[in-house]
């Protein structure tokens, strides 16, 4: 179950003009589940996209990043159920074949298809199922359906991601609407496992690229459930120019910064919900590191306390052992590091102050914000100014469990 996450309505979701989205079902998942999404773009969308950074990089990565540099995206085929990722020329044929079959369709060039995937690694994209979903894929497009793509991109979640949000620029009301899937296999090292956000304001090119970069480090770069990028990591922001407002050419204006800090807190919600939803997760945890020399050493050690099985173990069993987070922040690799400056944080209660047990802690007030489900860590480092934020989960018998089974 998801830790105070609320899966959202269908009426939640607003349609962004210049969108339309299809979900159906190719029989690559049960025989009953939506596992195909069409996304389709209005002619004169901008496009802007980031990929995993896993070496092994799924086909559809590598042909997305192709089609990108070779013409503007007009279609986006996601399948979930199925990675096509080590899958060698075979898996860029499948990719490429089901980009032919959009293209044929829909009367575009091949490049102008993106292709995304998700599921199991290293299995034969089944190709000619999902060519032959595409006629009603193309059929069935329509600018409501954010809630059921949500859904059809789905894998190991238990809860569809999924959000809009409104704001006024140049007199004209401009709609954000996005979607993400992930629960597992989560450290994007760039993105997420699959997101897609629209927005039908009228911005520049170079300003989108900024928007999304900008974004992804206050959002999806500061999420992990376990450690683990996956091959098919990849997030698409698109804006269709429909809103009508003048577009936005400068991300310092003040229109520009606007539409930053609403794109920035939609995937903040996005991001935060993949951890929420984290394969067994039962408490969600923010991991704050401050007084730093740099952002890069505080988030150093903030990862390195949210990848510790032994601190997520104690997070799930309420244990306020902690010690395994004084352990973490002593190997996460500091150079010239004076131990007799760190003080910890759980929640309120202080449990370390100048590298050991503050003089005022009781292990029945660490045991009180270790029952809660939302934690947060601070660690003081008393060394600079800079600092970091990751969020996390717990690490419970059920992922173990889930993961175990994954294919069975």
């Amino acid at each position: 179950m998801a830790v105070n996450l609320t899966a959202p309505r269908a009426d939640d979701l607003l349609p962004v003009r210049g969108i339309r989205l299809s979900t159906v079902s190719a029989g690559i998942k049960k025989a009953d589940q939506k596992d195909v999404v069409l996304i389709e773009m209005t002619e004169g969308t901008h496009t802007t996209a980031m990929y995993t950074q896993n070496a092994f990089c799924a086909a559809p990565v590598i042909l997305a990043k192709a089609h990108q540099k070779q013409q503007a995206p007009r279609y986006l085929l996601i399948n979930s159920g199925n990675a096509n990722a080590g899958t060698g020329e075979a898996g860029m044929q499948a990719a490429t074949d089901c980009c032919k079959a959009v293209a044929e369709l829909s009367k575009v060039k091949t490049e102008a298809i993106l292709p995304f995937s998700t599921g199991v690694i290293g299995q034969a994209l089944p190709v000619e199922k999902i060519t032959a979903a595409l006629p009603e894929a193309m059929d069935t497009l329509s600018d409501t359906g954010w809630f059921a793509a949500a859904h059809g991109i789905m894998t190991t979640d238990t809860i569809a991601k999924a959000r809009s949000v409104q704001l006024t620029l140049s007199g004209k009301t401009v709609t954000i609407t996005g979607m993400s899937k992930g629960s597992g296999m989560i450290r994007p090292d760039m993105a997420t496992m699959l997101a897609y956000v629209a927005t039908d304001a009228a911005v520049s090119d170079a300003v989108l690229q900024t928007i999304l970069h900008k974004a992804m480090n206050h959002s999806f770069n500061r999420i992990t459930v376990d450690g683990d990028t996956s091959t098919n990591d990849a997030c698409v922001l698109m804006a269709t120019g429909q809103a009508g407002n003048a577009e936005i050419n400068s991300i310092t204006s003040n229109e520009g910064e606007q539409l930053l800090a609403a794109v920035t807190d939609l995937c903040r919600y996005l991001a935060q919900a993949v951890v929420r939803d984290g394969e067994g997760a039962t408490k969600f945890i923010s991991i704050a590191v401050q007084q730093g020399k740099s952002q890069e050493e505080c988030r150093q050690v903030a990862y390195t306390i949210a990848h510790s099985p032994l601190v997520k173990t104690a997070l799930f069993a309420s244990d306020a052992n902690w010690g395994r987070i004084l352990a973490a922040v002593g190997r996460s690799g500091l150079v010239n590091f004076d131990l007799t400056k760190v003080s910890i944080h759980l929640g309120d209660v202080c449990i370390v102050e100048q590298g050991q047990p503050a003089s005022a802690y009781t292990e029945e007030q660490g045991k009180k914000v270790m029952d809660e489900t939302e934690i947060t860590i601070t660690v003081q480092l008393g060394r600079g100014q800079a600092e970091d934020l990751v969020w996390t989960c717990d690490f419970s018998y059920d992922y173990v469990k889930i993961n175990a089974e994954y294919r069975t």
